[in-house]
């Protein structure tokens, strides 16, 4: 199975300063998100959604908030007929140092976990910043960068010319 592995915030929806986020009700779909996610959908990519969410365990957020947050988001995402395979988060504080907060691999340890079928020479990561590329490189993954690394992107429609 090839994989989609894409950051949340910052790559699919608009990212906030972490004590704004108490205030965020609605997910707001950043542009060129829905195509380039259509796209990978009609190209057999299987998404998976890999975040960082250490708000939860710094209390600016609770897990509630999280998960309120995150079902409007999937639920969006099914009005554009995107489905998601599945969504996997880190609540730790960063200075819990677990083994899932990007860049850190974990996150995709336990998607591998989950779904043995997955191809990683198939797959990639695209995501917004130096953590996610790390991880992404941790574990052999391609990666496109929103906004930094080589191979650089604008936005999730930039891979409809690039997979």
């Amino acid at each position: 199975m090839k994989v989609a592995f894409l950051d949340r915030d910052g790559t699919i929806n608009r990212d906030y300063p972490d004590d704004v986020w108490i205030q965020i009700q609605y997910p707001e779909i950043l542009p060129g998100a829905i195509r380039g996610m259509k796209y990978l959908k009609e190209k057999g990519y299987e998404i998976i959604i890999v975040t960082n969410q250490y708000i939860i365990g710094e209390g600016i957020i609770s897990i509630e908030q999280y998960h309120e947050f995150n079902s409007k988001l999937l639920a969006l995402l099914i009005e554009n007929d995107i489905s998601i395979l599945d969504v996997f988060y880190c609540p730790h504080a960063r200075t819990e140092q677990c083994d899932c907060c990007k860049p850190r691999s974990g996150l995709i340890k336990q998607a591998i976990r989950k779904y043995p079928e997955i191809n990683l020479e198939e797959s990639f990561m695209c995501g917004d910043s130096l953590s996610d590329m790390k991880c992404a490189e941790s574990v052999g993954l391609n990666f496109w960068g929103i906004g930094i690394g080589k191979q650089r992107i604008s936005d999730l429609s930039d891979l409809c010319n690039l997979v």
